[in-house]
C-alpha cells in the first residue's frame, strides 16, 4: 500500500486553489514578479477549476518514491469575496484513482480524509487551518506577492517546459513544511507544473491537464452536493481531530 503522507497532502492542496489559476496574456521577458502579479490578478476573478494531475513524491523522509494521479474540483464561493462581510471557505475535492482510492474534500466546514485501504475517513475542521499559509491562499485572503518572495528559479528548476517561464517562491514568515516552491507557467498564463519542497527536503511534484476554468456553476445544487458532499462506505471507521 502506498499512501502519500497527509501533512505533504495537506500544504499542497491547500496551496494549490491558489496557484493553479490563468492569468492574462503573457509579456515577453517579464520579470518573476510580474508573473506573480498576472496569476495573483487573474485568481481574484475566478470562480471554479477542475484539472487532471499526477503527483510524484520522494525525499528520505518519505521513503521510496510515491505516485498518484486524480481527478480535482474546486469552487468560491460568495462569500469567498475579500469583501464580503461572511467569512466562509471555499469546496475543494481531489479524487485519487491511483495508487488506490482516495478522497480529500473540503466543503467550507470540514475537511475529510478518506482511504480505502485503511477503511478510514479522518475529519478535521476546516477553520483550524486558517492560520495556515497555503490555506490562506485556498480560501482566497492570501496575496504572493505580500505572503512570498519571488526570485528566479533554482538552476535544478529552471528548465521550462512547452514554452513556460519558471518562478520561485519563499515564504517570507518561516512555515513548519513549505520551504520554497517552483511554478511553471505557460504563456497564456496555466500552471502546468508545481514543485513543493518542505523543510525535510521532501519534495512534491504535480503536474496538470485539461484544466477548466468557471465551468462549475456554483448556484446548481445538484451538482454542487455531487461534488461536495461525501458519504464513505458502510463499515468505514469516522476519526474525528
Amino acid at each position: 500500500m502506498t499512501i502519500i503522507p497527509v501533512v505533504n497532502r495537506l500544504t499542497f492542496c491547500f496551496f494549490l486553489f491558489f496557484v493553479l489559476f490563468s492569468g492574462p496574456e503573457a509579456v515577453l521577458a517579464e520579470s518573476p514578479e510580474a508573473v506573480a502579479s498576472r496569476l495573483q490578478n487573474r485568481y481574484d476573478k475566478i470562480h471554479s477549476m477542475s484539472f487532471d494531475f499526477t503527483q510524484s513524491t520522494r525525499g528520505q523522509l518519505s521513503g521510496r518514491p510515491k505516485k498518484g494521479s486524480g481527478q480535482a474540483f474546486f469552487v468560491k464561493t460568495p462569500a469567498d469575496n475579500k469583501n464580503s462581510e461572511e467569512i466562509q471557505a471555499g469546496k475543494m475535492r481531489w479524487n485519487y484513482a491511483t495508487p488506490e482510492r482516495q478522497v480529500l474534500l473540503s466543503d467550507g466546514t470540514n475537511f475529510s480524509m478518506y482511504f480505502s485501504s485503511l477503511e478510514q475517513m479522518i475529519i478535521t475542521p476546516a477553520e483550524a487551518l486558517q492560520q495556515d499559509l497555503t490555506y490562506s491562499f485556498f480560501t482566497g485572503s492570501g496575496n504572493l506577492l505580500e505572503d512570498f518572495t519571488i526570485l528566479p528559479p533554482d538552476q535544478s528548476s529552471a528548465v521550462a517546459q512547452d514554452k513556460t517561464e519558471v518562478i520561485k517562491l519563499v515564504p517570507k514568515a518561516k512555515q513548519s513544511q513549505v520551504a520554497l516552491i517552483h511554478l511553471w507557467v505557460t504563456k497564456d498564463s496555466l500552471i502546468r507544473r508545481i514543485e513543493i519542497l518542505d523543510q525535510f527536503d521532501t519534495l512534491t511534484v504535480l503536474n496538470f491537464s485539461n484544466l477548466k476554468v468557471d465551468t462549475i456553476d456554483a448556484d446548481d445544487k445538484v451538482l454542487m452536493e455531487q461534488l461536495f458532499q461525501f458519504t464513505p462506505p458502510d463499515g468505514t471507521e469516522i476519526i474525528h481531530q
